[in-house]
């Protein structure tokens, strides 16, 4: 083996990674797999991201270092071979409201000098097109246009404005001037005197100039041309008209309005930023949307207008009335591109975006300016086109991307960069992916590593797997009992290793089975007029009583038609609604309605918004467990004789807590440009309790072992608590029986938080409720989903209905019921493609979830 090819792993010990030691090809595509919580993003983030980084930080002075934030070192002996590294991660983009995809992307920098460079200003008031001229410009140009033709050169000193005019006529004619075009008509005044015959309406409007030179023009008269020119700007205040024939062009040395007299100011790149003044609205400040207080100042609220955090409970948004939402100022907006502005090229789709580039028609100058920008504006348009964003448009907010989106969205960022050596580590890239824009991904991956570059990517994705160069698998169960290498090599090799699990898959041995017999629906309701964002009036069939699936492809609609549209419409028609962590009073007002609803009493909707993820927060706080454990322990007759309440049991508050750590369990030292050290607490030994606290028993446990459970240990120890063995029990038949009570949050995969949200619905409902879950299998492996799969079939033999919105193949084979969006993304989606059995779904050749699915069938009738 040529340790210069490979990554070498040596010890790794973070979490639940047992001592391994492990290799990754240089310049490969390598996938780390393996079930929920074995340790794949401890491996790929905490151990070869961390180090990379951190070694990197190293190579920089303290006095640089002391700013960046230096992490500090992995549980790991030692890693050889390795590349400057980066991490292209799940976590949401940023809440920031002025982040875009444009900005993200950096496109909209570029289109900010693209404006500045070759735009064309307009009068922000009438949107008369300026121009700045020199009389030389203006000489070459009637030279060149209109040889041997009769031109008429003037001064324009009123243009449609009202008055008698005498005065300046007088004025003009003391300085030799005697010829005027008035009205259109051209007048030679003899003396001052004659000027007063032509007796202007003072209520008319009037344009007024001087004749300065009327010639026929050839090369030779250049020099009295521009003379002419030069007169005019002087008299006009650096304006001046041709006419030549019947029409008229206006000039002016000036940005200025021939019409209005409205200035423009020099165009910059800060001219057409919506986060500068120079180019923001004054009204909203470049946010496109203003906050509307239930408060007047004075009134004893008021102060809570101050602080973001009270923004969604107590204000209400709407759109700026002075820029109408598009965040920049008039002057900015009537500046244009083959008669769009900024804004407009903004609210386009990627797709459509790429479209008019490609069509743009530009003078011989203005390509000699612009061709380096377009090129690589189109080119990093190309990046998100390859890897499935099409349908997003510049102006998109950063906040309302799903993870998967914002992660793409950084990988494009990533390709467009055209590093080479590097180390990426992308986790679960997949997320939110229709198959058939997952197949462009992996294209991009592919690209990626072409450039020269090391890629290791977590993913549970078998079409990933199967063109990657290497996979290594993690298990071979999770949590404790994970931690493992169980398997390595190629995807041929691994998928012949009776140890590996997805080789399992990989090689058909194992696989999510076919129901052999489909729930018919027990009725259906009907959404009617659905029309936010790209839907196209859908009136919409949804069955009850069996699994249904909205699946289509990226951008088709589908959390637009369930999350904004379906979820608000139920709601005006049940009396108690509830939501996880989403609250209700977030969903926007929809012009849609339902029809025959009468079975669902209950609305629960899991979307993709992330679980608290505080050091302090862990699975038993999330999920009600905790506040039940304090209860017993506040109820034993210790704890009563010494006056304990279930407070006291809490390590968030202070009688009960270890006073030296506050209650995490470790201290944390600042090493000034050093990284912090962390080291468990020497007073309370890392159990976030004091002494006298733990000396509170129940069943030989004190509140400190308890948290230190195992799901499935907690459920043995509390069988005789219904209200916690119930939520426990969940817990196991959603394979979480591994995660201790006391986790902290921080430490959860994607996987596990998502399932933990889960837990926490399903241990609040009973019967007739509808569950809207928003793809349920995001970071979850095949066995997993097998058992995600049995909770939600078990769910509906109790007289509940599923609506899953998901992409997931496996999924999507085993649904009762399947209603596909399309056919495209974006503005060329938004419509009923098919719906049906999976079976009559996949006979659809206009369905790309059909195309998926056919194989699936046609192997089974086969």
């Amino acid at each position: 083996m040529n340790d210069n090819k490979w990554i070498r792993v040596f010890g790794a010990r973070e979490h639940n990674l047992k001592n391994i030691d492990v290799q990754i090809p240089k310049n490969k595509l390598t996938v780390i797999t393996g079930p929920s919580g074995s340790g794949k993003s401890s491996l790929a983030l905490d151990i070869l991201f961390t180090e990379g980084q951190r070694r990197y930080m190293e190579s920089l002075s303290s006095y640089a270092r002391q700013f960046l934030g230096v992490s500090g070192k992995p549980n790991v002996e030692r890693i050889e071979g390795l590349c400057p590294a980066i991490a292209i991660e799940q976590k949401t983009v940023n809440s920031n409201p002025r982040s875009t995809v444009g900005t993200i992307t950096e496109i909209y920098d570029h289109l900010r000098v693209l404006f500045a460079r070759i735009g064309k200003p307009h009068c922000p008031e009438c949107l008369t097109p300026i121009s700045q001229e020199s009389a030389e410009k203006i000489t070459q140009m009637i030279c060149n246009n209109f040889i041997n033709q009769n031109v008429t050169i003037s001064a324009p000193v009123a243009i449609d404005k009202k008055g008698e005019f005498i005065q300046q006529l007088k004025n003009l004619y003391a300085q030799g001037y005697y010829r005027f075009l008035i009205n259109g008509i051209l007048y030679k005044f003899t003396s001052s005197k004659s000027l007063e015959k032509v007796k202007l309406q003072k209520t008319q409007k009037h344009t007024i100039e001087v004749a300065i030179d009327e010639l026929i023009i050839i090369n030779e008269e250049s020099a009295r041309i521009q003379e002419a020119i030069e007169k005019a700007f002087k008299i006009a205040s650096g304006n001046c008209k041709i006419i030549v024939k019947k029409k008229e062009y206006i000039y002016s040395s000036n940005r200025i309005c021939i019409k209005c007299a409205a200035s423009v100011s020099e165009l910059e790149p800060r001219s057409f930023s919506f986060n500068s003044p120079h180019g923001a609205c004054k009204n909203c400040h470049g946010l496109g949307t203003l906050h509307e207080w239930p408060w007047k100042s004075g009134d004893p609220d008021f102060w809570k207008t101050k602080y973001p955090e009270h923004f969604g409970q107590y204000a209400k948004e709407k759109v700026c009335e002075i820029c109408n939402g598009k965040r920049l100022n008039k002057e900015a907006l009537a500046v244009l591109i083959d008669g769009k502005n900024i804004f407009d090229l903004s609210q386009m789709s990627i797709k459509e975006l790429s479209a008019f580039f490609r069509n743009l028609k530009l003078s011989s100058s203005e390509k000699e300016i612009a061709k380096d920008l377009i090129k690589e504006i189109l080119n990093r348009i190309n990046f998100l086109i390859d890897v499935g964003l099409n349908y997003l448009s510049l102006n998109r907010t950063a906040k309302t991307l799903s993870g998967g989106e914002g992660q793409r969205i950084r990988l494009a960022t990533q390709i467009g960069s055209s590093l080479s050596g590097v180390l990426y580590i992308l986790d679960e890239p997949s997320i939110g992916l229709h198959q058939r824009d997952n197949d462009k991904l992996i294209e991009t991956l592919k690209r990626l590593r072409d450039l020269g570059n090391t890629v290791v990517v977590v993913e549970h994705d078998i079409d990933t797997m199967k063109k990657a160069d290497y996979l290594i698998d993690m298990g071979p169960a999770a949590g404790i009992l994970g931690g493992n290498i169980t398997a390595n090599g190629t995807p041929k090799e691994l998928s012949k290793d009776p140890n590996s699990l997805t080789g399992a898959y990989l090689g058909g041995k194992k696989e999510i089975e076919i129901p052999k017999k489909l729930r018919k629906p027990v009725s259906f309701f009907e959404l009617k007029n659905a029309t936010k964002n790209n839907l196209k009036k859908l009136n919409v069939k949804f069955p009850t009583g069996v699994l249904c699936c909205v699946s289509g492809v990226s951008g088709s609609g589908k959390s637009t038609l369930i999350l904004d549209e379906l979820a608000p419409a139920i709601l005006s028609a049940l009396i108690r609604p509830h939501s996880s962590r989403r609250d209700f009073s977030s969903f926007k007002p929809t012009e849609c309605y339902i029809q025959n609803f009468n079975n669902i009493k209950e609305l629960v909707v899991i979307d993709q918004s992330p679980i608290g993820r505080t050091s302090r927060s862990n699975p038993a706080t999330y999920l009600g467990i905790f506040d039940d454990i304090r209860n017993l322990f506040a109820q034993i007759p210790e704890s009563k004789a010494r006056g304990y309440t279930s407070s006291r049991f809490s390590f968030n508050v202070e009688e009960g807590r270890c006073f030296d750590c506050s209650g995490d369990g470790i201290i944390k030292v600042s090493m000034q440009f050093l990284p912090d050290v962390i080291m468990q607490c020497k007073v309370c030994s890392g159990k976030k309790y004091n002494l006298k606290t733990l000396e509170i028993k129940y069943k030989d446990k004190s509140i400190s072992d308890v948290l230190d459970m195992t799901a499935f240990e907690a459920l043995s120890f509390f069988e005789n608590h219904s209200g916690l063995a119930k939520r426990l029990q969940l817990l196991c038949d959603v394979g979480l029986d591994y995660i201790s009570l006391g986790q902290s949050s921080t430490t959860l995969s994607g996987g596990e938080a998502q399932r933990i949200k889960l837990v926490k619905e399903l241990a609040k409902r009973g019967t007739n409720t509808l569950y809207i879950l928003d793809e349920p299998t995001t970071g979850l492996h095949n066995s997993d989903i097998e058992k995600l799969l049995k909770v939600l079939n078990k769910l509906i033999d109790k007289g509940n209905s599923i609506i899953v919105i998901e992409h997931n193949l496996d999924v999507l084979k085993t649904a009762d019921y399947i209603i596909d969006l399309g056919p495209e993304g974006g503005d060329e989606g938004g419509l009923i493609v098919a719906q049906g059995t999976p079976k009559q779904v996949a006979k659809n050749t206009n369905s790309y979830t059909g195309r998926y699915l056919k194989p699936y069938f046609s192997l089974k009738s086969g």
